[in-house]
């Protein structure tokens, strides 16, 4: 039969291993439907440096599912390693754990098969599938079809759901779905008991029933993704308790699979679920991971402050509530349900939340339902590329040395006319550009072969490799992306990159990192100390003050400036100034080209720099300021009780008045 292509967008990953191998299973969503692409006879495998052969061979001689291959490729010392190729990728993770006891070094042995396969063909989120196409059961069927990344975006099916329940026990009360497609939107309400009336009310006679009519409704209409405000660790899993207490399972995967679960912390308390060719999202872990900030997280704040509208029952009491309409009122408890659902949805279309989810899985590889994972998504970026250019992954550094944080200048403290901010734009990603700091690049950076003149200094005596590195050129190709999305408009792919790039740092930094190494964070951080306070004097040789200085920005006291144009005019020849400045000394000192981009940010009119308290010295994160925006004055306020949430109401209103007052010179003794 003639092979076919399908364009697909990742929606699960699993593996699992056979007596034929190692069988793949990915869903995806395409144009024509839910696709199911499984990849039999797969082999796991991980790596050995050469010289650990003769050790290697004796310790697991007999095992006829394991072949043993010199390769091309070198580990970090660059000499040559061994691939480990098994049927059986719980088999190779146990025969790595011995060489591990017997002091070897098995490298990448940790990566499972669905997410190397994944990444060596850099699939991220979109694919293409070539292959024979079967249909079984309404869904798309491919076996071993040849699978590569590709760009498509998806039209996602997405279905709001939430649950009411008793305060007490494990008792159901009703399921809300909310879905909206291109077709049609789809309102319904599975109620236990009778009372409800409205058309969209569906009444059932027991729990059990209750969570078999939400399962089947699934089912028929097939959403790729359900939504919710905590769904996963409530909603969820209280379905998941109720098919337990009725000796079944929760069958929300495609083909009524089962879910499955991780528990996260030890307290049982936060888990994760993965559903076969489906995905789960909570709503406050989506907004969270794309730095939305609230005072407070709840369904009902954050729909009044985005949407202006909330829930339909208030008060302290509101389980107490729920339980009384349901004896009393199930018609009003259904349209409570409800609202709750096209909420979430609401607040998803508001936020582009969908969107962002979609971005962040084509920038790094994990499924859409992976929050967190920045040591993961780096391993998705690197590791393919890594292998391209001929060497596989050292394991984690057990050096525990620490890099400093981010460097913030003493404060002036004080009240000011005219400070401008100039910021650098993505700091440290321009550090790690410019001075070509890479995992790769040190590693080559530390043979002797080289000369000074083919390196680039780092800190703690580390060198980086002009030539061979890959990170510097990865974070080009991001930047480049996320000023192309935003050119279009496409702020939740800009965001997502955004995210991407500023995490870099902070994983080679961690020591759950295979390419942790101390002089890798440390020549990010230490460089972006000497950026800032050689910033600082060139700014004060031109006749300015700095009076504040925090990791990637400075503070500049414009003191001779006698209205908003002359200072904004003196921070519009800063940036230029400064960025040309930059540029010459790094050709001068180092002969790279500057990747730096200072940026002229914001004009306060006036500004705070406040002492800490009982101190003469001034505070550090912590000021206040009146900017111009859209023809009218606003108040900025950075770290002060104003912006904390554990502050009271009373407390926060307060300053914010009394600073107004004392920032446009209106009196304030009366009303402190």
């Amino acid at each position: 039969m003639t092979a076919q292509q399908q364009k697909g967008f990742l929606l699960s990953r699993n593996w699992r291993d056979t007596p034929e191998g190692i069988e793949l299973e990915f869903w995806f969503a395409t144009d024509d439907g839910p696709l199911c692409a499984l990849v039999r006879g797969e082999r796991s495998v991980f790596f050995l440096p050469l010289s650990q052969e003769a050790a290697a061979r004796d310790l697991l001689a007999g095992d006829p599912d394991l072949e043993i291959k010199p390769l091309s490729l070198r580990d970090f010392d660059r000499q040559p390693v061994l691939a480990f190729y098994h049927r059986s990728y719980r088999r190779a993770r146990a025969l790595a754990d011995r060489l591990r006891e017997a002091g070897l070094d098995p490298l990448e042995a940790d990566i499972n098969p669905a997410d190397r396969y994944l990444m060596e063909r850099f699939v991220a989120g979109g694919a293409k599938l070539t292959g024979e196409v079967r249909s079984r059961g309404g869904q798309l069927w491919m076996d071993n079809p040849v699978i590569r990344g590709n760009d498509y975006r998806p039209a996602l099916r997405v279905v709001s759901f939430d649950i009411e329940t008793a305060m007490e026990g494990l008792q159901l009360y009703s399921i809300a779905v909310h879905g909206c497609d291109a077709d049609a939107e789809e309102r319904r309400v599975f109620m236990l008991g009778d009372g409800a009336d409205q058309p969209w009310v569906q009444t059932v006679a027991s729990q059990d029933a209750l969570l078999q009519a939400f399962l089947d409704w699934v089912a028929h209409y097939d959403p790729d993704v359900l939504i919710g405000w905590n769904v996963i660790n409530f909603d969820t899993w209280y379905l998941q308790r109720v098919a337990d207490h009725a000796g079944g399972r929760l069958l929300l995967g495609r083909g009524r699979r089962p879910v499955h679960w991780r528990q996260l912390d030890d307290e049982g308390e936060r888990r994760s679920v993965q559903c076969p060719g489906r995905v789960i999202l909570d709503g406050i872990d989506l907004l969270r991971a794309a730095f939305f900030r609230f005072e407070s997280f709840s369904l009902e704040n954050v729909a009044r402050e985005m949407l202006g509208e909330g829930k339909l029952i208030h008060g302290s009491d509101r389980g107490g509530e729920i339980g009384r309409l349901f004896a009393e009122d199930k018609g009003a408890l259904a349209a409570y349900n409800l609202q709750d659902c096209e909420l979430v949805s609401r607040i998803f279309a508001h936020t582009d939340l969908l969107d962002f989810a979609i971005a962040r899985s084509t920038m790094t590889g994990l499924n859409m339902d992976r929050l967190g994972g920045s040591v993961a998504s780096f391993d998705n970026l690197y590791l393919p590329r890594l292998h391209r250019e001929g060497y596989v992954a050292p394991n984690a550094s057990k050096a525990q040395t620490a890099s400093p944080g981010g460097f913030v200048l003493d404060s002036q403290p004080g009240i000011y006319d005219h400070v401008l901010v100039l910021d650098f734009k993505s700091l440290y990603p321009s550090i790690i550009r410019t001075f070509r700091i890479d995992p790769l690049g040190l590693a080559l950076g530390s043979d002797p072969a080289l000369s000074e003149r083919d390196t680039v200094p780092g800190f703690l005596d580390a060198r980086f490799a002009r030539e061979g590195h890959i990170l510097p050129e990865l974070i080009e190709q991001l930047w480049a992306r996320r000023d192309a999305a935003k050119a279009s408009g496409d702020q939740p792919l800009s965001q997502a990159i955004k995210i991407i790039m500023n995490s870099f740092y902070g994983v080679l930094g961690s020591p759950g990192c295979r390419f942790f190494d101390p002089r890798l964070a440390s020549s990010i951080t230490r460089r972006g100390h000497q950026i800032l306070t050689r910033t600082r004097d060139y700014i004060e040789n031109a006749g300015h003050r700095v009076i504040y200085g925090d990791t990637d920005s400075v503070f500049v006291w414009i003191h001779e400036a006698t209205d908003d144009a002359e200072a904004e005019q003196a921070g519009r020849a800063l940036e230029v100034a400064l960025n040309h400045w930059w540029r010459e000394e790094l050709a001068r000192e180092f002969a790279l080209d500057s990747a730096l981009e200072l940026e002229f940010e914001t004009h306060y009119r006036r500004f705070l720099m406040p002492t800490i308290r009982g101190s003469d010295k001034g505070s550090k994160k912590r000021y206040a300021g009146v900017v111009r925006r859209h023809d009218r004055d606003e108040l900025v306020f950075k770290g002060l009780e104003t912006v904390r949430t554990d502050w009271t109401r009373l407390a926060r209103d307060f300053q914010e008045e009394l600073y107004r007052r004392v920032f446009l010179e209106e009196p304030f003794e009366d009303y402190v």
